[in-house]
């Protein structure tokens, strides 16, 4: 995968070169109040592409978050775009202008289909965007043959999603898998039997912090508790 232990993604680089040449010409020039405009957008476009380092939850059946932000729709829901209509547990993350925007993948497992669709551009966080917004769909198949839908969606500003797996890809939970510029949210939808671990309004963090548990690490642990 890419942009593995680098301070600021690939990705953002072109925009904070640009940001820092026309700081650097304001301030040779004299034109220090637009040197000072300019100096802060570049501190804030490297902040906005920041690639911290994160910890994936430990055991194969937790599910990581895909992104770091806030959770606005945990619930029911028919996933359309690989699972025919299949009621599915959908859990949604709204990314902010302050979020990392860097992707994590969720679970272990391989990429069995990715589907891009164009679309609108409206607010991330209305219900609407999960179908009409500019959107990239990957199915992942688990090891132990649960299928998981990844939905990276575009929102009001957003205007580019980037995705660096592909078809047939084993990928590992945790692994940077892509990011989308400035202001998106992430859709994940679950087995109806995983158990999710967070609420509507709960701050998460992408890679690191556990969404929900699959349904034979729930088994297990009864299992385990009995004995």
């Amino acid at each position: 995968m890419k942009n593995e232990g680098i301070p600021v993604v690939r990705e953002g680089l072109p925009f904070v070169f640009v940001c820092l040449v026309a700081t650097v010409a304001f301030g040779v020039g004299g034109w220090w109040p637009a040197a000072i405009v300019f100096g802060l957008l570049t501190t804030f476009v490297a902040f906005f592409f920041r690639n911290p380092e994160r910890l994936a939850p430990v055991g194969r059946a937790m599910i990581a978050s895909p992104a770091d932000g806030k959770v606005i729709f945990v619930g029911p829901a028919s996933e359309h775009e690989f699972l025919d209509g299949q009621e599915r547990l959908k859990v949604s993350i709204f990314m902010s202008l302050m979020d990392v925007h860097v992707n994590r993948v969720p679970v272990d497992g391989t990429v069995r289909n990715i589907k891009y669709h164009k679309g609108r551009f409206m607010a991330a966080f209305e219900d609407r965007a999960s179908e009409e917004n500019e959107r990239n769909a990957l199915l992942i198949e688990t090891p132990g043959g649960e299928q998981i839908v990844l939905v990276q969606v575009a929102g009001l500003v957003a205007r580019r999603i980037v995705c660096y797996p592909t078809p047939g890809m084993f990928i590992l939970k945790g692994q940077r898998m892509g990011l989308i510029r400035f202001g998106s949210r992430c859709d994940l939808y679950l087995p109806v039997s995983a158990k999710v671990l967070v609420r509507t309004g709960d701050m998460v963090l992408g890679g690191e912090t556990t969404l929900a548990q699959l349904p034979q690490a729930v088994t297990e642990g009864s299992s385990d508790g009995q004995a």
